[in-house]
């Protein structure tokens, strides 16, 4: 199996090669993770699944001893039909066990690793992207175009509407993990009981506790150079148990943002016809703040901040240092940076 592109795997979830035995599923949106592995393991043993179809084996087990992989992927379902053996936690420690695996596969069962995040460098990653027999499926966090149809299929599956302004507030402020995304538009579906549309009101009133909302004012903050309100925010965001690398990712696509717009700019553009341009759309209560760090950004400094961004992820994944304070001075940074001439 070749390495997945993102447009291919929805597809393979609904229905994965017939000559793939194991599949990781990685990706530092833990929610995404969970719901996809969920969905292969509906895919082996039937919806709902079966549980006497399915085994969860830990991943600091299987390391012990790893004849047990071989063991459940051969074992015999004593109810008919396919198994599903889960590896909870996989990490790189696993590698030399699927390995061997791939070389000498058992049974029919699909195995299924559920893992956290998985830089290039990744052993098992690597494996699972080279073998013929495995697959690896990542799981970022929802862009504005994937966020925007899970929010229309989830709403539209009950039945109901929404306005544009309330779809472009839920894109602004939902995405970082696809279960709280998924737990916060079920609110919505209870919220409006018979109503068959979903206003801006509503979207506001259901979703106004969410993390997405945290993590959006530490991107404010910084790019507004407010040192002692990026301060406070971050902390809340890292309360709120949003992950170093997910805070840096969603600064780092507000500047993305501002890049763009910055861009068309220079190619002689309107300024508000150029935040026009921007997908998702702009939530209009941020527009303002939006226009002035436009003003305040000129191109190299939105460069050099994206490096920084990008450098305190790699410092995160590699150095061993705490990510927390590696995030908190990589945003101390940008901050410095806004206020700066």
């Amino acid at each position: 199996m070749v390495k997945l592109a993102a447009r291919q795997v929805e597809g393979f979830l609904k229905s994965p090669d017939a000559s793939v035995q194991a599949v990781l599923v990685y990706g530092p949106d833990t929610g995404l993770v969970r719901e996809r592995v969920d969905t292969l393991t509906k895919f082996a043993a039937g919806d709902p699944p079966d549980p006497f179809n399915v085994v969860d084996l830990p991943g600091d087990v299987l390391r012990k001893d790893p004849a047990l992989l071989a063991d459940e992927a051969a074992a015999i379902s004593m109810v008919g039909g396919r198994r599903a053996v889960r590896i909870l936690n996989a990490g790189d420690s696993l590698t030399k066990i699927f390995s061997g695996f791939a070389e000498h596969p058992s049974g029919d069962a699909l195995v299924i690793l559920e893992a956290g995040e998985l830089g290039p460098r990744s052993s098992l990653r690597k494996l699972f992207e080279k073998e013929t027999n495995f697959a690896a499926v990542p799981c970022y966090a929802d862009d504005g175009r994937s966020l925007g149809q899970v929010i229309t299929e989830t709403l539209g599956a009950a039945g109901l509407s929404i306005e544009p302004d309330a779809r472009s507030y839920l894109i602004e402020q939902l995405g970082a993990d696809r279960r709280l995304t998924r737990s916060e538009l079920d609110k919505i579906v209870l919220f409006k009981g018979d109503e068959t549309v979903v206003s801006l009101a509503d979207a506001k009133a259901c979703t106004g506790g969410n993390s997405g909302l945290s993590l959006d004012t530490v991107a404010q903050t910084a790019a507004n150079g407010d040192q002692k309100g990026l301060e406070n925010a971050l902390s809340r965001a890292l309360d709120e148990g949003n992950q170093p690398i997910t805070v840096l990712r969603s600064v780092s696509r507000h500047f993305q943002r501002l890049h763009l717009v910055s861009g068309y700019l220079s190619e002689g553009v309107g300024l508000e016809q150029a935040m026009k341009k921007l997908r998702p759309p702009l939530f209009f209560k941020v527009a303002d703040a939006f226009k002035a760090q436009v003003q305040k950004w000129p191109p190299h400094k939105l460069e050099a901040a994206l490096g920084y961004l990008t450098e305190a992820e790699l410092d995160c994944k590699i150095t061993g240092y705490p990510a927390d304070a590696i995030c908190g001075r990589a945003l101390m940074r940008i901050a410095q940076a806004a206020r700066s001439r």
